[in-house]
């Protein structure tokens, strides 16, 4: 019993569960060119998509994600022409405990874009809808299999 005269409340195994919280997410930086503004499009351009993801330890369980999309539209006639291009760097602040250390980085490679990745897409969707292109909805990434084809380079570096 407590000093309250109730008994202690249980903790059903949750107090060593693991747990990961986004505490919060902001634009870090953000940038749209449009040289041929203004102009009309007639077919859709080439759209080339670019990730990075990076991650650092703030302080204690807290840690920061960022990633960085870059989307650079070319015109559809085949030319090299740039139409517009966005570079994005999206940011979560991410509380994690109870993790084990060798899974951490999996789970702010994989699972912190995952949980950003909706949020960056709606704001490169508005930057170019804004600058007068056609609303841009990029195509899901598969951020596991990103972090798995990086893990596989960085071993194949290692061990040549």
């Amino acid at each position: 019993m407590s000093s309250t005269g109730m008994p202690p409340p249980a903790d059903n195994g949750q107090a060593n569960a693991p747990r990961v919280q986004m505490v919060t997410q902001y634009v870090k930086d953000l940038s749209f060119e449009n040289p041929g503004a203004p102009t009309q499009l007639n077919a859709r351009p080439n759209i080339e998509l670019g990730v990075d993801l990076s991650a650092r330890q703030m302080e204690g369980t807290l840690f920061e994600v960022v990633m960085k999309l870059t989307v650079n539209a070319k015109a559809p006639d085949g030319s090299d022409k740039s139409v517009f291009l966005v570079e994005l760097a999206y940011a979560g602040l991410f509380q994690i405990q109870n993790v084990p250390q060798e899974v951490i980085q999996q789970v702010l490679l994989v699972d912190g874009p995952h949980l950003l990745f909706p949020f960056a897409r709606r704001v490169i969707s508005d930057v170019v809808r804004d600058g007068g292109m056609p609303p841009l909805m990029i195509e899901p990434i598969d951020f596991l299999g990103l972090y798995r084809s990086r893990a596989a380079q960085m071993q194949q570096q290692g061990t040549a």
